[in-house]
């Protein structure tokens, strides 16, 4: 018998999987108190996934899988619209992407699924802070506060990148395997 624990833990990596498309929805008709909310309930679903998962002593190999696929998805709507905006720069959200494809495809190739290693959740926690805080919507707070949480959030962007790329090279590098939990 499957453990409930896993069945919900799988649910919610599908829930986050599809949250991509309304949060880029929302973004584009500039609802972006709704996009920004819809983005924190996909971050928690990736927290409260991987808690159920441990509780059940292991995910599926199915939600493995998924499961950074739909970081992936989610995290993507709003870096293509900041690039449309001209908030990011299209090269960066370009090799970010890029990145984000070629590690999918890599995973897909694995047996195991690749579980996500240390540099690789140390990427997504500063991608998720980083969109949360260049998202933040402009009616929440006074606009001098806004700006400077818009900005940080820009900066915070730039190590989130180096973090993907270095993580990318760890994955794909014979000689160094990275370090997982």
């Amino acid at each position: 018998m499957v453990s409930p624990w896993r069945l919900w833990a799988d649910r919610l990596t599908l829930l986050r999987a599809v949250l991509g498309v309304p949060v880029l929805l929302l973004l584009t008709s500039e609802q972006l108190g709704w996009a920004w909310l819809l983005l924190l309930l996909g971050a928690l679903s990736d927290w409260a996934d991987g808690w159920m998962a441990r509780k059940a002593d292991g995910g599926s190999s199915w939600g493995a899988r998924l499961d950074p696929l739909a970081d992936k998805l989610l995290i993507s709507a709003p870096l293509i619209w900041l690039a449309a905006e001209q908030r990011l720069p299209l090269w960066a959200v370009w090799l970010l992407l890029a990145r984000e494809l070629l590690i999918s495809g890599w995973r897909a190739g694995s047996s195991s699924g690749a579980p996500a290693s240390w540099l690789g959740k140390w990427k997504t926690t500063l991608q998720f802070l980083s969109l949360f805080l260049m998202l933040w919507p402009t009616n929440w707070t006074p606009v001098p506060l806004t700006r400077s949480l818009h900005t940080l959030g820009w900066w915070l962007f730039w190590p989130g990148l180096v973090l993907a790329l270095w993580s990318a090279f760890a994955y794909l590098s014979p000689r160094s395997t990275p370090h997982r939990h």
